[in-house]
């Protein structure tokens, strides 16, 4: 049972083959034996979800299911606000926050019928790319347990991975759905910018986050954003746009004469992995045998994409994160003598030393003298970045990419070289930028066994088009469920 989709485990369900009780014990389980090899949650909610479960057995009895996951278990990213239950955001500062309120993604899950079994594991404040970042140690990827996830949605996608969920929600700033999926061999999206609600999301960079699924399948990504999706009058970003049954839609894509553009910028530049150049390869090989046409494209604004993120994305964590000051709620530091010293400590020993990186770096950018010449500018960048999309969109209908430049590495070899950290979301970023939507799935495996992930990116709230391409490719590819981690196949 433990790398069945979310698709199946429904199908059990309304069969009556299996209960959500029994799913839900199945998948805790899980969690407990494999946990001390992964570190991929930082809450277990074994009470609440068991209560949660036997509800929807209760509903299914009496023929009033909410939706078609009703029962399914889920397993939600740790910067996601849930009433009554901590929220840390990989944060010594947060360490003990236990929200009052619900986020509107979490909400939806509920009202879905879902059953949250936890809260994973991240990047402190969503902040990496590995998840070493994490003030609660570092998650481990279940192909290897030497290597890294991925993040800052590592945790999600291990838990996904590694069959401790069928599915999970992440967050995508500039690549934390898409760059961990890849590295862990599942299915990660990035919806459109307003496509989900950012109410209850602690805010990283607010012009660029944005919550997603992360799935084995597909399939389950069509179902589980169709979830959550829709509009909030409590996020102002929210987007007021129907939202197709996505699900229902995937049949209804062929491959046949579409154009698929190529981008020179993706697929010839430094640092890409051999053996990630052979799958991508391979995969262009596999559209044109579906009957694509491949476009090549230049969009040579997306080189700028790392250090103008680096810019905007640490400006808007200075500001958000000002928050965090021990005089409202969280970590307040001991021993202070004055308001300002409490403020001070409480900061330094509150956050870890990446986010301190990026405060100072953010507010640098914003400070008088620096904001023309840094902030300005970016913000110019970003939209010549949305204009390379925009082009290469005109001539084709969708962009592919290799989501990350290399497969999963060592854990601990980029933790003191930050740029190099940071290139791991060389292919990722732009999009984020741009505000678009894409989506990440298995394309194959290195000759080491480690798994490589391509994306598929589209335009604003094409994710009807978008996950009906990737269905069909992924059928094509053969890719999914051809292999799984070890770990994922031991007995509970």
């Amino acid at each position: 049972m433990a790398l069945r989709s979310a698709r199946e485990l429904a199908g059990q369900l309304a069969e009556g083959t299996v209960t959500s009780v029994d799913l839900t014990r199945h998948y805790l389980g899980r969690i407990a034996a494999t946990e001390p090899k992964l570190n991929a949650f930082v809450t277990v909610m074994e009470e609440e979800a068991l209560r949660a479960a036997a509800k929807s057995d209760e509903r299914r009895a009496a023929g009033k299911t909410l939706s078609p996951l009703d029962g399914v278990p889920v397993a939600v990213k740790d910067n996601m606000i849930t009433e009554g239950v901590r929220t840390t955001c990989g944060s010594r500062i947060l360490e003990n926050f236990v929200p009052p309120y619900i986020g509107t993604a979490v909400r939806k899950l509920q009202e879905a019928g879902l059953v949250i079994v936890g809260k994973t594991n991240m990047d402190e404040f969503a902040m990496g790319s590995s998840t070493e970042n994490s003030a609660f140690g570092r998650a481990a990827n279940p192909w290897d347990l030497e290597r890294v996830p991925g993040g800052s949605s590592g945790g999600s996608a291990v838990a996904v991975a590694a069959g401790q969920v069928p599915i999970a929600l992440g967050s995508d700033t500039g690549g934390s759905i898409r760059q961990p999926a890849s590295l862990c061999g599942i299915v990660g999206m990035k919806p459109t910018y307003g496509r989900v609600s950012r109410y209850g999301l602690v805010a990283y960079a607010s012009s660029l986050d944005q919550i997603g699924p992360m799935t084995l399948s597909v399939e389950d990504a069509a179902l589980l954003l169709g979830a959550v999706a829709g509009h909030d009058p409590k996020d102002s970003t929210s987007a007021d746009v129907p939202v197709p049954d996505y699900a229902a839609a995937l049949g209804n894509f062929d491959w046949k004469g579409k154009r698929v553009a190529r981008p020179k910028e993706f697929f010839a530049g430094e640092g890409l992995d051999p053996e990630v150049e052979r799958v991508a390869g391979e995969t262009l090989e596999k559209l044109a045998g579906l009957g694509a046409e491949i476009v090549d494209v230049s969009m040579p604004n997306v080189k700028y994409s790392i250090s103008t993120y680096y810019l905007l994305g640490t400006a808007e964590a200075s500001s958000n994160l000002a928050r965090f000051d021990g005089a409202q709620y969280g970590f307040r530091a001991e021993g202070t003598d004055n308001i300002i010293d409490m403020f001070s400590r409480t900061r330094g020993q509150g956050f870890g030393q990446e986010v301190k990186r990026r405060i100072m770096m953010g507010t640098h950018a914003l400070s008088a003298g620096y904001y023309d010449a840094y902030y300005l500018q970016a913000l110019k960048v970003r939209t010549l970045v949305k204009r390379d999309y925009d082009r290469a969109l005109e001539q084709a209908d969708l962009v592919i990419a290799p989501t990350s430049p290399f497969p999963a590495f060592p854990a601990g070899s980029r933790m003191d070289d930050p740029l190099a950290m940071y290139l791991c979301d060389i292919f990722t970023i732009s999009l984020n930028m741009a505000g678009y939507c894409g989506i990440s799935l298995p394309a194959g495996f290195t000759n080491g066994g480690l798994p490589v992930g391509m994306q598929l990116m589209a335009g604003a709230f094409q994710e009807e088009k978008l996950l009906s391409a990737a269905w069909r490719l992924e059928q094509a590819l053969g890719v999914v469920g051809s292999r799984t981690p070890e770990i994922a196949e031991a007995a509970v």
